[in-house]
């Protein structure tokens, strides 16, 4: 069965950088790179294309960061967000999951691996690099038992963490020695109580709520 083609912009400031990335994309077969990216930085306009998802580059970014997340999340609300940086950025990803962000890559990342992780995005996926995941981990540790305890069982704030981190139910199912199918009944509760319907926003919650 073909895999459906996941159409991406890619905002870069850098123009050399750009093009290189577009190209290399434009290469998998599973991407098509909107052309309205190739010759400009301007968000309303990559907005207007409706990308499946706009992969962000922070580091020349004029001005916060976080300001763009939330001007193409209102421009083009179902779109897809990943960003792109050279640094493991703790607050700029805690600050942009408030506005739904659904990624963050690291530039040294391999380009199967890139590809995994977007194509992992766009399947409604969360994904953060593993560094900034171990970060999140520490700061769990310290954080353990703030939240709202009527809202969340342990075992719930177990895997809500683990969600918010970016771990799939296979690797949370690995993680807690469960099965998979009760990560999923745990996640159906997680999503009822909090009245969520998507991982992104189950982590928003928990980076909002301090348990991640």
């Amino acid at each position: 069965m073909a895999t459906e083609t996941v159409r991406i912009a890619v905002l870069e400031e850098q123009a050399l950088f750009r093009k290189a990335l577009c190209q290399v994309l434009a290469k998998d077969e599973r991407f098509k790179v909107l052309t309205e990216c190739l010759d400009t930085c301007d968000v309303n306009r990559i907005a207007a294309a409706k990308p499946d998802m706009t992969l962000f580059d922070v580091d020349f970014q004029k001005g916060d960061p976080v300001d763009t997340v939330k001007a193409l999340r209102e421009a083009h609300p179902t779109g897809k967000i990943c960003l792109l940086s050279m640094n493991a950025q703790q607050a700029l990803l805690e600050r942009s999951l408030v506005y739904g962000l659904e990624g963050y890559v690291i530039k040294d990342i391999g380009l199967m691996d890139l590809s995994r992780a977007l194509l992992a995005i766009n399947s409604g996926d969360f994904y953060v690099d593993p560094r900034l995941a171990g970060s999140m981990l520490r700061r769990m540790s310290e954080r353990r038992h703030k939240g709202d305890p009527s809202e969340l069982s342990e075992r719930e704030t177990d895997v809500i963490q683990l969600i918010a981190i970016g771990l799939s139910n296979k690797q949370i199912s690995e993680r807690l020695f469960l099965s998979e199918k009760t990560v999923k009944n745990h996640i159906s509760r997680i999503f009822s109580k909090l009245n969520v319907t998507a991982r992104t926003q189950a982590a928003i919650y928990a980076i909002k709520s301090g348990l991640a």
